[in-house]
This record gives C-alpha cells, sequence and structure tokens, in this order.
C-alpha cells in the first residue's frame, strides 16, 4: 500500500493514465456521449473532484490538470466553515476552473441547510444553484452530494427529486437512464485521505487498495470513475 499522495505523484499518475491512452472527460462530457446514443466508452475516465476543504489546494490541481490538457469537474461548496468560495482569492481560482474549460458543478448540502435553517430543501437548492450561477458566470449542470458531519444523508433528497426538477442534467450518483455512471462504471476514490478504495458497478471491492494507476496498468478498465478531493494531496507532507 502506498501512503504517498502528493501533488507530484497524482501528477505522475494522470500523465501516465494518458500515456495508456485513457480519455479523460468531465461529468458533463459524459452526460451527452452517453444521451448520444454512444454508450461505448473506451478507457475513459469522467473526472470529478469534490472542493471539501480547500480552494487554495484545488488551484495546484487545475494548474496540473491544464499542464497535461485534461478536463476536469469541479464541485464546488457554498456554506462550508473551512473555506469562503467568494473571497478574494478563492474567487479568483474558481474563476480560473471555469475559464480554463473544466466544467463547475454544485457540492451540495441541502438536507444539512434544511434541517438547520428549516427552511424548504428545493429553495435551499434552488437558490444555491442560482448563486454560483450569478457569481461565476455559469449555467452549472450538475450537483454531487456532500457528506458532512451532520449524519444527515444529502444523497436523500434524490429519493423524491430529479436533476431536471432543477434545470440540471444529472446528479453524480444517479442510477437513471441518463447518467448511472456510478452503477455502470468502475470507481476509484481518494475519499479515505490515506489509501484508495473502489467499486466495482457501484460494489464495493473490499481490501482493494491499489492506486489509480496501478487499477488502469493491472486491468485496463474501460469506462472509469474517479473521484479525488484537492485536501488529500500536499507537496511534502499531510500536515503542511
Amino acid at each position: 500500500m502506498s501512503l504517498k499522495f502528493t501533488f507530484q505523484d497524482i501528477e505522475l499518475q494522470y500523465s501516465n493514465a494518458k500515456q495508456l491512452g485513457y480519455e479523460f472527460i468531465t461529468c458533463e462530457d459524459y452526460y451527452h456521449r452517453l444521451n448520444s446514443g454512444n454508450s461505448n466508452f473506451n478507457k475513459t475516465v469522467v473526472n470529478r473532484v469534490d472542493i471539501d476543504f480547500s480552494v487554495k489546494k484545488t488551484k495546484t490541481l487545475v494548474e496540473i490538470f491544464n499542464r497535461l490538457e485534461i478536463k476536469a469537474t469541479f464541485f464546488l461548496r457554498l456554506h462550508a466553515p473551512e473555506y469562503n468560495p467568494f473571497s478574494f482569492e478563492n474567487y479568483k481560482i474558481i474563476k480560473s476552473i471555469v475559464e480554463s474549460g473544466h466544467e463547475l458543478g454544485y457540492h451540495s448540502e441541502i438536507i444539512d441547510q434544511s434541517v438547520i435553517w428549516n427552511e424548504k430543501p428545493e429553495e435551499c437548492l434552488t437558490r444555491d444553484i442560482d448563486v454560483i450561477n450569478k457569481m461565476f458566470d455559469v449555467e452549472i449542470k450538475g450537483i454531487a452530494s456532500h457528506g458532512g458531519m451532520t449524519g444527515l444523508n444529502n444523497l436523500d433528497f434524490w429519493k423524491n427529486h430529479r436533476a431536471e426538477d432543477f434545470g440540471l442534467l444529472y446528479e453524480t450518483y444517479d442510477n437513471t437512464e441518463t447518467f448511472k455512471l456510478f452503477n455502470t462504471a468502475f470507481y476509484i476514490s481518494d475519499s479515505e485521505w490515506i489509501r484508495w478504495k473502489c467499486y466495482d458497478k457501484g460494489k464495493r471491492v473490499e481490501g482493494d487498495e491499489r492506486s489509480f494507476i496501478e487499477h488502469l496498468t493491472d486491468d485496463e478498465h474501460q469506462l472509469v470513475y474517479l473521484l479525488i478531493h484537492p485536501d488529500t494531496y500536499y507537496k511534502e507532507h499531510i500536515y503542511e
């Protein structure tokens, strides 16, 4: 098991994946390709980044992707106590995501908001989408539900709602015919901070802690759903 989660290492993994012939696309790209009737994904990585705690570290990932000429979808929180997306520097970084041609989505906490603020979750979501669109001059197409510290599951909202009800194309764990990525792809994530985890068509592969590039080298998965977090990575050590 490798405990190396440096920015240098993750850049090397992405670079090696490109050399293996993998194409990197955004979540919106995947949606449009799937719904155009072209469901034959050949060595494709849907590249997702959840900005959980650090916009500052996100800047380094954007620079890596731009150097390698690959695209990603970045999901932004609005109500994180850890960062203000509208601070002077964070605003510049998030604008650079959009201006570099990456997709910007919303890392939502609508059940948390609804319970804490005693407001309807539908109203929270509609307002948040509007804020992001106006602040960054975009029209976001996707939602990724954030798992925070409240013990509530923000994904529960989507049991009785559809993305299209809010002018969106997808929620990232949507299992409808128009998206169904998590349940059809090989999913790899760094969300346990010091180790990788993976799911095969929605089912956890227990004990498999191989890195992103090890999976691609060993198994040549045709459709990969990759989720990483800027907060996981560092230049020298995790406490820097």
